[in-house]
């Protein structure tokens, strides 16, 4: 049985699956106008686009790294990826994820809307004042990521009070979701932050703002998961690792046969720069960082807020700008490799057409 279509603010999806940002450089715009242009929802990574395309449209690079914020989050380089989706998806809606916890968040939010975004997806921390940046481009839907129904009430009351706005939907993601957790080491395990007991309460919480949908992330592989999430409740899904195993995510192959050989030993939680734990592969780099010999940092992007330019990376033992771009790169040794907990299911590369008909009308399709 294929599912119900999904709206989301001004634009409704043939299907309800949201393809996960993810960052850097793995859903840009052939995975995310791939996604869109086959009837869900492509969202492009906000993530080091001063690096698309071979630091094209970068002003300053050290060691072919775009130097500082204003090169990592080029406005050249996400308008490009856009304009690019777009030649894939035509006028389809395409979103853009962008962290809460990076420098010039305010103006990476508004150089995507200019670029022609439809919808802004903002996780790793509180977006209590989004609407701010988005003022000017009313039609632009606003997708908070949340983790608990107390998070929710935070930003719509905030939301309410100073911006008369709810946000457009909502996705909730639980802890077996790739890259950063919105939850301590202690709770990824804990029964209570799992996905499917998560939901409940916070479509109560949607219940006392109105009526928007909620979308279910972390942990969802196929057809079967898609439905249980709906019969719990939840609108739609968001699905990231399972996009890597296709021909257009835009990772290099070495990335996508990482997953592929991957056990299920192998993805594990790990410190990161960010401040939140990070579920990935245990690659080279960690066995590096474990025993202190892991690449030298120098904090040539300054990334993310919470890394206090280099000081976290410091701590933890790898710089996370400069790890994942090895990842996207294809470089082995020294990437830093997310998935959700499920990657060691991966098997195949398959194209995103195939992936969307497995996912809508089950694995057999």
């Amino acid at each position: 049985m294929a599912f119900q279509p999904l709206t989301i603010g001004k634009y409704t999806l043939q299907y309800p699956i949201v393809q996960g940002g993810m960052g850097l450089g793995i859903s840009w715009d052939k995975l995310a106008g791939s996604v869109s242009a086959e009837g869900g929802l492509g969202v492009i990574s906000s993530i080091g686009t001063g690096y698309y395309e071979n630091t094209a449209y970068t002003k300053k690079t050290i060691n072919s790294r775009p130097f500082d914020t204003e090169n990592f989050y080029s406005k050249e380089g996400l308008s490009a990826i856009i304009r690019n989706a777009r030649k894939i998806c035509g006028d389809k809606a395409l979103a853009v994820n962008i962290l809460y916890a990076i420098n010039d968040y305010d103006r990476v939010v508004k150089d995507a809307c200019e670029a022609g975004a439809n919808m802004i997806i903002t996780g790793a921390g509180l977006p209590t004042n989004l609407p701010e940046f988005t003022a000017d481009y009313p039609d632009v839907a606003l997708i908070p990521i949340v983790s608990s129904a107390k998070a929710l009430k935070i930003i719509c009351k905030r939301w309410t009070q100073r911006y008369n706005r709810l946000p457009d939907a909502i996705i909730v993601e639980g802890p077996l979701s790739g890259g950063h957790q919105g939850f301590t080491y202690e709770q990824c395990a804990m029964e209570e932050y799992q996905l499917e007991n998560l939901i409940a309460p916070i479509l109560e919480e949607i219940k006392a703002w109105g009526d928007f949908p909620l979308i279910a992330a972390g942990g969802i592989w196929d057809h079967d998961d898609i439905q249980k999430m709906m019969d719990l409740g939840a609108s739609g899904v968001q699905m990231g690792t399972r996009f890597i195993g296709t021909h257009e995510c835009d990772a290099d192959l070495v990335f996508k046969e990482m997953l592929v050989d991957a056990r299920q030993e192998d993805i594990q939680l790990f410190k990161s720069p960010v401040g939140y734990p990070a579920r990935g592969i245990r690659s080279n780099l960690i066995q590096m960082v474990e025993k202190r010999e892991g690449p030298a940092i120098r904090c040539v992007s300054n990334c993310v807020s919470p890394c206090h330019r280099g000081q976290e990376a410091k701590a933890v033992g790898y710089c996370i700008a400069d790890r994942l771009f090895d990842a996207y790169a294809g470089k082995k040794e020294t990437g830093l490799f997310f998935t959700g907990a499920n990657g060691y299911k991966l098997h195949e590369i398959i194209s995103v057409k195939e992936l969307m008909a497995k996912l809508v009308y089950g694995e057999t399709h």
